[in-house]
């Protein structure tokens, strides 16, 4: 008995010693900070649960944790002051902070201090206020990113003059990007959940070093959230639960997410359901934006059909449904192993650009839906943390993701409806490694192999009669793989000044079968393999605690996909575009110069200037195809186009922002961009490029209390006259507004909103707002749909 007891005692003791938590709290409302970070150079690291607590027994004897949550003020404590404080600390709140951890940039947590690239954080907190419907609209929160959209079930960002597949998304560490992603406008980015999104990062210009082929503009980074563990002996069971409506397009939406955690065990599931009617644009704009028809097939006939509201924007209609499971197990301090399954599904939806395309008077098309966007992920990711004489800490994953999609389009009064079903299966793996070799230097380096297995099939069905048969494919069959190694070097000059240097290799090797049944190509099949050595070369300069200088140089590179080299399509009525197996990759030189100054604790002021080249760029230019300047196709004669290494193009431009900080809890910030693009077209002359939005910023007035935060915000748009657009928009009068000239032309606009987060208790939140309360009648640059008109939003989130 009594040695029972010491044994007790003894486990007790030793629990005392190596289990230690820490609690995080906010030092206004003293409600715990979830998601607040600890770390203590490379390999030591800890993450605060939802009640704010984080086991730092790791962290026993280290004389300098940094302690760091976005919107908090970063300090740095002993573990001796930590347990003298009884292991409870408090956060200042603040907006201006010019430190923060980011992981984008290198894969790994690291502080914003040792990052050259300008990389900007969208929190949970600011989701929640904002209520963004899509994660595309979660993009265009920040004010730094510009969306475009051709109908309401898309949002194409455009970062930098680059947009579609110049940019790379990456989710919880994987590859996105696929090989059918094109260079017109893109929607994949719908497929992901606002709901479940731990951290949001934006990576400014140039990331192809870490992340290989195509981050030419920018990187989105997407972390859904962590299974967190108990740190008791009783389970840890957290979630939260939200209701939400929106008027102007009766948006009905349901989310759902609950955490179990064990000591070694922790489970995590949600669920989300969108559903959104037609899309109610604004009273006050141009009528230039009004279609007030749309078609419907009754008793075998198209029959155009005036709107009986007139602003409604028929079809825009479609609805989403999201599941996400996570597992993860922690056998010890050494490893970590976390499954993720994502599962995403939309309904068939209008391409509203397209229907707004006439002919003879009237629509040209009864029908032009993309059919329902499948997005499937398994992710399983491998962590050990212990230091060896080549890495620190690795993380292996390997992921597997399927793409489906589809287009369906028929002309107006044909009975021939044609489908073309793409279906895309996509491996990759990844091993990165992160490696201190002084007290100064440090290495980020990995191998990475990416395969994509491209399926298309076309499809002709009379309406009429029911009967299907085999039409052209979108695509040929096609593999399409990328092998690559890169390693970057940080290296801490002082305490004040770090550089940076990184390299990357990367083999892309793409074969195509083409199908010559509908189509008479002089050949039968692609095969490229592409090198590309891409690098960076950056600098973090901290004269003081308030001040921060950058400076990045940085090569990128986009290798031809099977978009770029096979696809069959009518780009424009009378154009259509056909395969080029003879494509390079485009590659990209950029330099970015960054400062960033806090003034008496007060004012901050942040401006970053940027310069783009872009070499042997993708472009569509006028082609022959056995001779021939012109091909049948799908009943009309059309111009024969294609991708073509043709060209270079030029970007530069400004990003700048000031946030002051008033008193009484009030705060205001504004941020605009500027930018300026140019590219060289077929006989020598340049044309502004199609994806440098126009001038666009957000300015806000923030209110913050114990259980109320509050923001008014204005949202503005420059103008885009007919002599600045890009020349392959000018023939796209259905979707842009008329000059006196009769010319096409890009109005500004502006919008004010509202936004309110009250806290009923301390698990119920309610947040409300008021979008568009002018009701203006606006269309972003190269849009097909026209923004919300006035908006009501309110939705209700239990937390538990």
């Amino acid at each position: 008995m009594i040695k029972h007891s010491l044994l007790c005692l003894f486990l007790l003791c030793n629990l005392g010693i190596f289990a230690q938590t820490i609690i995080i709290k906010d030092q206004k409302t003293n409600e715990p900070i979830e998601l607040a970070t600890l770390s203590s150079g490379t390999r030591l690291f800890a993450t605060t649960n939802n009640e704010g607590q984080a086991d730092i027994s790791k962290f026993k004897d280290v004389s300098q944790i940094e302690i760091r949550s976005l919107g908090y003020k970063t300090v740095v404590r002993s573990y001796e002051e930590l347990k003298i404080d009884g292991f409870v600390l408090p956060l200042q709140p603040t907006n201006l902070n010019l430190d923060e951890v980011v992981i984008s940039a290198s894969k790994w947590r690291q502080s914003s201090d040792d990052v050259p690239a300008k990389v900007i954080s969208i929190s949970p907190k600011e989701i929640e206020l904002q209520n963004p419907q899509t994660a595309a609209d979660l993009l265009g929160i920040s004010g730094k990113v510009f969306i475009q959209k051709s109908q309401q079930g898309g949002g194409s960002p455009m970062i930098r003059g680059f947009s579609t597949s110049r940019l790379l998304y990456s989710v919880d560490g994987v590859r996105m990007n696929t090989a059918i992603f094109r260079s017109g406008n893109l929607q994949n980015v719908i497929n992901l959940d606002p709901f479940v999104m731990e951290n949001t990062e934006v990576v400014f210009g140039p990331g192809s070093v870490v992340y290989g082929s195509d981050a030419i503009g920018g990187v989105m980074s997407f972390l859904t959230l962590t299974p967190q563990f108990s740190l008791t002996a009783s389970p840890l069971i957290t979630g939260k639960a939200t209701a939400r409506y929106s008027s102007a397009n009766k948006e009905k939406t349901g989310h759902f997410d609950v955490n179990v955690g064990f000591k070694n065990w922790s489970f995590l599931t949600s669920i989300s359901s969108w559903d959104f009617d037609n899309l109610r644009q604004g009273s006050h704009g141009p009528d230039d934006y009004i279609r007030d028809y749309h078609v419907q097939r009754q008793n075998g006939t198209d029959v155009v059909i005036t709107n009986d509201d007139k602003l409604l924007q028929i079809p825009s209609a479609y609805s989403q449904i999201n599941m996400m499971q996570k597992v993860r197990f922690q056998p010890n301090e050494k490893f970590d192993f976390q499954y993720g399954f994502h599962y995403s599904e939309t309904s068939e939806y209008g391409r509203y650009d397209r229907h707004q395309r006439v002919k003879n008077g009237t629509a040209r098309y009864a029908e032009w839906n993309y059919g329902p966007q499948i997005w499937m992920m398994n992710n399983l990711g491998i962590s050990y943390n212990e230091s060896t004489s080549i890495f620190d800490q690795m993380n292996i994953r390997l992921a597997h993701q399927w793409f489906e999609e589809s287009r369906i389009d028929r002309t107006l009064n044909k009975s021939d409806r044609s489908i073309n079903e793409e279906e895309v299966s996509a491996f990759s793996f990844n091993a990165d490694f992160i490696k201190s070799t002084s007290g100064k230097n440090t290495l980020f380096y990995g191998i990475e192999y990416v395969l994509d297995d491209v399926k298309s099939v076309g499809k002709i069905t009379d309406v009429t009669t029911g009967i299907t048969e085999a039409g052209p494919s979108r695509y040929p069959k096609s593999t399409w793989q990328s092998i690559a190694a890169y390693v970057t070097d940080e290296y801490k000059m002082t305490d004040r000044f770090t550089l940076s240097a990184g390299a990357r290799y990367n083999q892309i090797i793409l074969d195509s079968e083409f199908d010559t049944t509908f189509y008479p190509f002089p050949f039968t099949e692609a095969k490229l393999n592409n090198g590309a050595l891409t690098g960076s070369l950056g600098g973090v300069y901290r004269p003081s605690d308030t001040w921060v200088l950058s400076t990045n140089l940085g090569t990128a590179f986009r290798a031809p996909n099977v978009d770029d080299v096979g696809k069959v399509f009518d780009s424009a009525p009378g154009q259509v575009v056909v395969p080029n197996p003879d494509l390079k990759p485009e590659y990209a030189y950029n330099a970015d110069l960054g400062v960033a100054k806090v003034i008496a604790d007060v004012i901050k002021i942040d401006v970053t200037g940027y310069y783009t080249h872009l070499k042997n760029s993708m472009l569509r230019r006028d082609y022959k195809l056995n001779g021939q300047d012109s091909i049948m196709y799908q009943g009309e004669m059309s111009k024969i186009q294609a991708i073509q290494n043709s060209a270079v193009a030029n970007v530069y431009g400004i990003q700048a922002g000031v946030e002051i900080k008033l008193p009484q809890g009030f705060g205001l910030s504004t941020d605009v961009n500027f930018q300026k693009g140019k590219e060289e077209l077929e006989n020598g002359d340049t044309s502004p490029m199609r994806h440098a939005a126009p001038f666009f910023g957000i300015s806000r007035l923030n209110y913050n209390a114990e259980k109320l935060s509050m923001e008014f915000n204005f949202v503005f748009n420059g103008k885009r006259d007919f002599d600045d657009m890009p020349n392959g928009e000018k023939s796209k009068k259905e979707i842009y507004a008329l000059d006196e000239n009769g010319n096409i032309y890009s109005p500004a606009w502006y919008t004010l909103n509202f936004k309110g987060l009250y806290k009923l208790s301390n698990s119920i939140d309610l947040t409300a707002g008021i979008e568009n309360l002018t009701d203006q009648r606006y269309r972003p640059y190269a849009s097909g749909i026209s923004g919300a008109g006035r908006n009501f939003i309110m939705a209700l989130t239990a937390h538990f």
